[in-house]
């Protein structure tokens, strides 16, 4: 059973579920220290957030720490923006657009034409730029250095893929998604399906299994409701 309101530090060796809401420019291993610093116990985390996204972060206490695989497997949704006519490095706004190309081509019609054919299941390859394992080292420690990676590319499926508004060059979106997809990697391959390239311009996850952000803390209510 998850809990938002915690009520003493004494039930978090025992385990709980807590449900986050992460805020941006905070790793999701920030947040774990935080709560570990807060609570005095084992804390871990049920699924990277990237530090510029926000949104639901399922954290585990105590002995719930062995369940985190099973929150991890469950489908994830999103909600965020890309950004047409560029790309970046990094897939997203942690470096600088690149290769600019005109979007005056680009319709409605055209993007929810192209989102239409994300659907299902596909061959997603994992940013570069990202926590993915190469000869046990983190992908991006590599990629800051400059060499050279081909990742492997992974199985995922995503269920839905709704564009919710049109702003040319600002896309916004909600998508619905296996654990492991990269919403990243879907931006980018987006923009080179449209032909002008795409990034991702910001994400936020709202949902995780049957767990929703409506329902997370943020740090600072999480701290406050500990000290009431």
């Amino acid at each position: 059973m998850a809990t938002s309101a915690p009520e003493n530090t004494s039930i978090y060796q025992q385990g709980q579920v807590l449900l986050i809401n992460k805020p941006v420019k905070w790793t999701s291993y920030d947040v774990v220290r935080k709560i570990q610093h807060l609570i005095h116990a084992k804390v871990g985390h049920a699924g990277t957030l990237d530090p510029l996204a926000t949104g639901l972060l399922i954290c585990c206490t105590g002995k719930f720490t062995k369940r985190i695989k099973s929150y991890q497997a469950m489908d994830k949704e999103y909600t965020g923006s890309f950004i047409l006519g560029a790309v970046t490095p990094t897939y997203d706004l942690e470096s600088i657009p690149e290769q600019p190309c005109p979007v005056s081509g680009i319709t409605p019609e055209s993007v929810v034409e192209t989102s239409r054919r994300f659907l299902g299941e596909q061959l997603q390859t994992p940013p570069a730029h990202s926590a993915v394992k190469m000869n046990g080292q983190p992908a991006y420690r590599l990629a800051r250095r400059g060499i050279p990676l081909t990742l492997a590319p992974r199985q995922i499926r995503i269920f839905e893929f709704e564009i919710t508004r049109i702003s040319l060059p600002e896309l916004e979106f909600r998508v619905v998604c296996t654990s492991g997809t990269y919403i990243r990697s879907l931006a980018n391959d987006f923009g080179q399906a449209l032909g002008c390239g795409a990034y991702l311009g910001s994400l936020c996850r709202t949902r995780i299994g049957d767990y929703t952000l409506d329902n997370a803390l943020t740090i600072l209510e999480f701290s406050r409701q500990l000290l009431a």
